[in-house]
């Protein structure tokens, strides 16, 4: 497949200009409801499944399967991303009106951190084939470590890389509007708003780990690689705000992210074996493991009501987002508290 610099450069461009857009679009602060968060998770996938279709058009059918397989996996275990932010945000009592601002700079610093694992990845892989079975084993090994403690809660307040942010940067204690920091007797002090901040980016380099060797096993493309990253990332944060209020209800959908690693690792280790698994194959069990899981947690939780909101330890009193039942893999959680 080959790709030239101007489809780079013309996808770059989209990027920038959607985030432009969204960033103009919630230039107020404000609370954004489920019918706004609805609105624009539909349009990042229609943005998302149209591109797609771009890539049909002008590199064929497999590339187009390999596209939506990579979009597909990566949109699944982006999931793992919102309920984490969910505990983050009630953890540190972060107003809702600020909630966006904050997912912004995080998404934005996102694609940068991943574009930088993908050009990585796709090095080591070009030079070294055998890390594509370092990656699978790797996979199925995070994939039973995230079944075995898919009970297991992230605890913000036992992360080393905030205590250690805390410890170095002045802080104030208190929020100053959606500011992330303010200048105190001839001071510049962090707010409350930039430590969520960084633990948001932490925990998005965390979950990346599993996330680009995932999709590795679907596509070694790095445009297809990229650009199925960035279009499922591009839609988290109105995916946070639409499932914000539901996260309790997911109960078995670590279960379902597990398997999908385990499924996606084995993937890769049988091309030991020279046996290829055809992407239609791949995309449509990784769709039946997540959908099931899904539809499976909302049967299991029918009635169920949300826990109450209360205001977290981290941060100032105020109105603070539901908790949630997000779980960290014993890799994860290790990663974090470094």
């Amino acid at each position: 497949m080959s790709v030239p610099l101007w489809a780079w450069l013309a996808v770059l461009g989209v990027i920038l200009v959607m985030l432009a857009v969204d960033l103009f679009a919630h230039r107020d602060s404000h609370v954004i409801g489920v019918r706004e968060a609805a609105w624009w998770s539909g349009f990042w996938v229609l943005l998302g499944v149209g591109f797609g279709a771009v890539v049909w058009r002008a590199w064929g059918a497999e590339a187009a399967t390999q596209y939506y397989a990579g979009y597909v996996i990566e949109k699944s275990l982006a999931v793992d991303n919102v309920f984490v932010w969910a505990v983050i945000f009630t953890w540190f009592a972060v107003p809702r009106e600020y909630q966006h601002r904050v997912l912004f700079y995080g998404v934005l610093g996102a694609l940068v951190l991943r574009g930088a694992f993908i050009a990585g990845g796709s090095v080591l892989i070009s030079s070294f084939s055998w890390v594509l079975y370092v990656f699978g084993a790797f996979l199925v090994f995070t994939g039973v470590q995230m079944y075995r403690h898919r009970a297991t809660h992230i605890d913000p307040s036992r992360s080393r890389v905030l205590r250690w942010f805390r410890r170095v940067v002045p802080h104030t204690d208190e929020y100053h509007g959606a500011r992330f920091t303010v200048v105190r007797a001839g001071r510049r002090l962090a707010t409350p708003l930039l430590s969520v901040l960084v633990l948001v980016e932490v925990t998005d380099v965390v979950f990346a780990v599993d996330s680009i060797p995932a999709i590795f096993a679907v596509t070694q493309e790095p445009f297809l690689v990229f650009t199925a990253n960035a279009f499922a990332i591009l839609g988290l944060r109105a995916m946070y705000f639409l499932l914000a209020d539901l996260v309790h209800r997911f109960v078995h959908l670590k279960a379902g992210l597990s398997l999908v690693l385990v499924w996606v690792g084995v993937k890769m280790l049988l091309l030991m074996a020279d046996v290829k698994i055809p992407t239609l194959v791949s995309l449509g069990v990784v769709a039946a493991l997540v959908g099931g899981s899904v539809v499976l947690s909302l049967r299991a939780t029918r009635g169920v009501p949300a826990p109450a909101a209360v205001d977290g330890p981290g941060g100032p009193g105020g109105p603070a987002g539901p908790a949630g039942p997000p779980a960290l893999t014993r890799a994860h959680r290790s990663s974090m508290e470094e």
